[in-house]
Parts: structure tokens; sequence; C-alpha cells
């Protein structure tokens, strides 16, 4: 008899429950691709939010494989299985924008995280600014070359607002050093092996000739640093700039290999954007979980996540406070 009214009241309190408690969310994660470190970060981040450690949200990754088709496939797998959300990391500024449509007509929010779409139908944004990044990273250069010498640049992806922003904000910091001309520029899409082969060309065609390294992100910035190391010289002397904060960035720019790098946060804008995504299937009421709202109250508050656009604040990496960095990518962080 007990154990009938145990299961009754079980019964009166799951019908109590609403919606979206009685089953956990299904919300797509749909990155460019997991062979570089900072995604790798970016989608172990995920996996430690609240809602996902304690069975509330589960979460599918797809792999979109550096490819506007596989990613816009994706989308149609997780438009036809009614998914609750999508968080979507594009490889395609222009393409990505034909995925987050689709999932608009459906009525699945979107949010973006890491890089952008055209348009205006994502849910939300949150992301560092890539421009400034860009920016930053050519004005370091340029100041340790004293404003005169020849520089190449590593770019990421053709055609995803990663590289088109940080190219952006490299021209806009370059131009204000005639003395300083860039040699060679092309795409190492993200990865320490292409940037190898390419800088290794390039020293072997233009030796004694390049003075600095414009790394889009840590990767392809170690990987030009290895062929200068290959090459017999000291990657000590040629001023060199990343960004990310990859772990291997950060011991660089601590040991002085690389002179400075640019710490993105890879748990701000994936947690972020599933506080984000909880609040468009929740509602205004919803509160977000992460701590990382906390840690950037001030720079970029929650106020109820209703804004369209999250810009998590870029921090300059350096001798000083790299292992403070270091210790905020350890597990469970």
């Amino acid at each position: 008899m007990q154990r009938f009214k145990f299961g009754a009241a079980a019964l009166l309190c799951a019908l109590a429950l609403p919606a979206w408690a009685a089953q956990p969310l299904r919300i797509g994660a749909a990155v460019y691709g997991l062979k570089g470190e900072f995604m790798q970060m970016w989608v172990d981040a995920l996996k430690r939010h609240p809602a996902v450690k304690d069975g509330s949200v589960q979460i599918t990754v797809f792999d979109g494989r550096y490819d506007a088709l596989t990613q816009n496939n994706q989308f149609d797998t997780m438009i036809t299985q009614k998914y609750d959300a999508i968080l979507f990391v594009p490889i395609d500024i222009a393409a990505g924008a034909e995925a987050v449509a689709k999932a608009a007509r459906a009525k699945i929010p979107v949010i973006g995280s890491n890089t952008r779409v055209n348009g205006d139908q994502l849910t939300a944004y949150i992301g560092n600014n890539d421009t400034v990044a860009g920016e930053l990273q050519a004005e370091a250069v340029a100041k340790a070359l004293k404003g005169k010498g020849n520089v190449v640049i590593m770019e990421g992806p053709i055609g995803q607002s990663a590289q088109l922003e940080r190219s952006a904000g490299n021209q806009k910091a370059l131009a204000r050093y005639p003395g300083i001309k860039v040699l060679e520029r092309k795409p190492a899409n993200w990865s320490r092996a292409e940037a190898l082969t390419l800088m290794e060309n390039w020293l072997t065609a233009r030796p004694g000739q390049i003075n600095g390294l414009i790394g889009q992100n840590d990767d392809i910035a170690l990987g030009g640093l290895e062929a200068v190391r290959g090459k017999g010289l000291d990657p000590r002397k040629m001023p060199a700039a990343g960004i990310d904060g990859i772990r291997d960035g950060i011991v660089a720019v601590k040991n002085g290999t690389l002179m400075v790098s640019f710490f993105q946060d890879a748990k701000a804008q994936a947690q972020g954007a599933l506080d984000l995504a909880l609040r468009a299937v929740k509602g205004p009421a919803y509160q977000p979980r992460s701590d990382i709202w906390r840690e950037y109250a001030k720079p970029m508050p929650w106020a109820g996540g209703a804004a369209k656009r999250y810009d998590v604040p870029w921090t300059t990496i350096t001798p000083a406070n790299a292992d403070a960095l270091l210790a905020k990518l350890k597990p469970g962080a």
C-alpha cells in the first residue's frame, strides 16, 4: 500500500513539472571543425556546463569538418529531429546564414558563438571582437620592429568571420606603420602543420628577408615558429603574435618563444552560448547557471539575456599572467 502511495505522489509531482523539465532538452552544437585545440577547448567547456552535468540538457556535437555544406546538412538533421536549440560556430560567414534561416523558419533558436554569420536571424551571439584582436596583434609586431621591416601574415580559412575580421584589424594597425611591408599573406586554415609548411616555403624563397610573423591564431603562429627553428634561426629574434590562448600558446609566451598572444575565453563563449539558448527556450525567467556571467559581470552583463550580442573581452597574454591563464585551462576550472 505504501508503495502505491509513493508511486501516485511521484506521478503527481511529475505532472506538476513544466514540460521542459520532464526530459532533457536536446541542444545541438554545430562547430566548424574539431582538429584545432581551441574548438576542442570550446566543446570541453560546453560539456562542463552545470545543465549538461546534471542531465537537464543533452548536448550533441556535430563536427563540421571545415566544410559549409557539411554544416548545412547537419542543420537539416537537427531541424528534422526537432532539436530544442542550436549552438552554431560557422566555417563560412555567408553560407552559414542560409542554415540559420532554415532553423528560424522551423522556429528553432540559434545562438552564434566564436564566429559569426551574415544577417540578423541569430537569436543571439556571444564571442570576442576579432577585428580588435587583429589590430592588437599587428600593432604589437609593428612596435617590436620599431615600425620598420618585413612581415608575413598567416590567415584562417578564407570566408570565415574570424579570418575576415582579424585581417581587417591587421590592415588597420599596419596602415599606421608605412615602414612595415607585408611580404606574404596566405591562409593556413588554423592548422599548425599547414603553417609549418607555408613558413618553410617562405623562408626558402625569401632568405633573410622576413622580420616578423602575424599568425591569426596560436596554432599557425606556433607552426610558423617551428619552421623558423627548423631553419636554424632563433624564433625569439622574430617577433610573432598569435590569438586564442591555447595551452601551447600561453607556454610559448611564458618562455619567450611567442612574443604575445590574446586570450579568447572558450568557456565564456561555449557556456555563455548554452545559457543564452536555455533563456531562448525557457523564457525571460531563466537565470544563467555558468559562473562566466559573474566573472565578466562588468564588461558583459547578463541583463536578462535579452541582448542580441555579447562581447567577451580579450586578455593580453604576458609572461606575468601566463600561469594564471594556464590555471583557467585546467579541467574543472
